[in-house]
């Protein structure tokens, strides 16, 4: 449990939890008088898609309730929540029965992705909210991020939104001005990152030009390098 443990990224104040995320129920079965990870799963799930929601809620301001739940239930399924798993060897660690285990459930999907939300039950239990958000956002935050810039890659203003709050922990600041006669208006957007100009745009609306300027901004970015790591918009 020690490797778990630093795999997790946590030194659990009560490692019986861990202990617990891991036992699936056909081990104890088997074993007799010992707690499954059943529970801890259940909990996981409502914690990791609170999570998913509040994150997606805070850094995506102009997403709608569908926007939202695309990216939730891109992110939050058992593929991708095993492919977590198996970044933190969990199958390894599983306790399973005898037939499960000569079945091959260390690499089921299904037990992968069970193992793994009864993990951030148990973060959440160990260590509150702050220690549970923190965690699924250091997995799956890159996911998040891919899902958001999915169909939607061309939503400037929320994938700079997106970088700006992880990076300095507060939105990009937008300035715009309007010129022109009411029949062929034109506005010019400025965007401050941490009191710093970062990029210009122009358009025929608020909405347009300040995507222009959040695209400026996210190149200006990419250029400096502050952006190695993550994945740029074609």
């Amino acid at each position: 449990m020690v490797e778990l443990m630093t795999r997790v990224g946590r030194a659990f104040d009560d490692p019986m939890l861990l202990v617990q995320a891991v036992s699936h129920r056909s081990w104890c079965a088997e074993a007799g008088g010992h707690p499954s990870n059943e529970r801890l799963e259940f909990l996981g799930d409502a914690v990791l898609g609170f999570v998913v929601a509040d994150h997606c809620y805070r850094v995506y301001p102009e997403s709608s309730e569908g926007d939202m739940a695309q990216v939730r239930s891109a992110v939050v399924n058992t593929n991708v929540l095993a492919e977590v798993a198996a970044e933190l060897q969990l199958g390894a660690a599983v306790r399973l029965g005898r037939g499960e285990e000569a079945s091959g459930g260390r690499n089921k999907a299904s037990i992968l992705a069970d193992s793994f939300e009864a993990v951030i039950g148990a973060v959440y239990l160990d260590g509150g909210w702050e220690a549970a958000r923190s965690f699924v956002l250091k997995l799956l935050g890159t996911r998040i991020l891919a899902a958001a810039a999915g169909p939607g890659a061309g939503d400037h203003k929320t994938r700079l939104q997106e970088f700006v709050v992880h990076l300095h922990g507060q939105a990009p600041r937008y300035e715009v001005v309007g010129s022109g006669p009411d029949h062929d208006r034109r506005f010019r957007a400025t965007v401050f990152v941490a009191g710093s100009t970062v990029g210009h745009g122009v358009g025929r609306s608020k909405k347009d030009a300040e995507q222009a300027a959040a695209r400026s901004a996210w190149k200006t970015l990419e250029a400096s390098k502050t952006l190695e790591g993550v994945p740029s918009d074609a």
